[in-house]
């Protein structure tokens, strides 16, 4: 599967980042870099130092700056002030590159119709950017892998909304309105995914270097729980890419809020139907994780 990550790297982000880099079946062409968890140009720099970490000879583009609409939001008392938890990477092999909008149209009026997806992590301000400047274009994407949004569970920014659709609400509007298939994995599945001690000492005996690397990211998620990590949210979009069995899919019709509730997920009869990630096999999906991880 031939993908772009569009990424703000962010913990879980940089365990995504490794496990796709890791893992022979996804063919990663480049990895774009948008405002989210701690700014643009560290985002756009921890992107850069996951990639020397892995040995990875791929182009970094730089995204949107600030989300289309609202303040946008930062999780560096999450993440660090470093985005990445204190965690020392070797630094960018290479600079980044300016405009990932720009990038992302080239690459898919290349390349043939539906053959590529985005795996997207982050706030969707540069997915809504290319829709909306560069139409033919996005049109032609195989599909969108979004983690974002909840449907039942309570959000992790207020009570309504999740993170990444809160942080540019208007943006996920817009993706989620589109006319290529867009499938999310909002919080009532990422949340199921935490891993123990136990499992995290497992990871880091195999040796190998996602792996390790890996496991420092999460040991810094279990800051404030000494039995589980926070959920690993943004993995759960590389898994459903290679694995859809590990997980149960419903059609719904949503639009989000951009007034009252920002990024609150609101039923729409009038919108195209998008996938929605509802449930996971946990056990499987923490194996597999580990799995791809240790290769």
């Amino acid at each position: 599967m031939r993908v772009i990550i569009d990424t703000d790297p962010g913990l879980d982000d940089a365990v995504a980042i490794l496990y796709a880099l890791a893992e022979s079946k996804l063919d990663v062409q480049a990895i774009t870099s948008v405002a989210g968890n701690i700014g643009l140009e560290r985002t756009t720099e921890n992107a850069g130092r996951l990639l020397a970490a892995m040995g990875a000879e791929l182009p970094v583009f730089m995204g949107a700056e600030r989300p289309l609409s609202g303040p946008g939001r930062n999780e560096a008392a999450i993440h660090g002030a470093d985005g990445l938890g204190g965690v020392v990477l070797p630094a960018p092999r290479s600079a980044p590159l300016p405009d990932a909008v720009g990038f992302m149209a080239r690459m898919l009026q290349d390349a043939p119709i539906g053959t590529l997806t985005i795996l997207a992590l982050a706030p969707l301000s540069n997915l809504a950017l290319l829709a909306r400047e560069h139409p033919a274009a996005f049109a032609r994407l195989g599909g969108i892998i979004a983690m974002g949004g909840t449907v039942h569970e309570l959000g992790n920014a207020g009570p309504f909304a999740e993170f990444n659709f809160a942080s540019d609400p208007l943006a996920a509007d817009i993706v989620l309105g589109a006319s290529v298939p867009v499938t999310i994995i909002p919080l009532d599945v990422t949340r199921k995914i935490r891993v123990t001690r136990a499992d995290l000492n497992a990871l880091r005996h195999s040796g190998r270097p996602a792996a390790t690397t890996a496991a420092a990211f999460i040991d810094a998620y279990f800051v404030g729980s000494a039995h589980k990590s926070r959920p690993l949210h943004d993995p759960c979009v590389m898994l459903l890419a290679l694995n859809p069995d590990l997980f149960g899919i419903r059609e719904m019709r949503m639009r989000v809020d951009t007034y009252e509730h920002p990024g609150r997920l609101v039923p729409d009869a009038t919108r195209s139907p998008i996938r929605v990630a509802m449930r996971i096999d946990t056990d499987r999906a923490r194996s597999t994780l580990w799995a791809g991880l240790s290769q």
